[in-house]
């Protein structure tokens, strides 16, 4: 388990893309600046595509875990990326 402050939740290993990302992003919106979003998804498109959607809404993706069930939890916070 991550050493993250997590401010919120939200599991999408329910839904297929592009509503992954919406679901992702919606969280995301709700959350302050710097606020840390941990997100429970599932291996194949949703890991490829919604962690690279949300460093380009100017979010940083801060880690990646593997599960080892299939799933992963990403812990992203709320942009903007100041640091690149």
């Amino acid at each position: 388990m991550a050493d993250f402050n997590v401010a919120d939740k939200v599991d999408i290993t329910d839904v297929v893309c592009p509503v992954t990302f919406v679901k992702t992003k919606i969280a995301l919106e709700e959350l302050d600046e710097g606020q840390i979003l941990q997100v429970h998804l599932a291996e194949g498109e949703p890991l490829q595509n919604v962690p690279r959607s949300c460093k380009e809404e100017g979010h940083r993706v801060l880690k990646l875990e593997n599960n080892g069930d299939g799933t992963f939890e990403m812990y992203v916070a709320k942009g903007p990326d100041d640091e690149a």
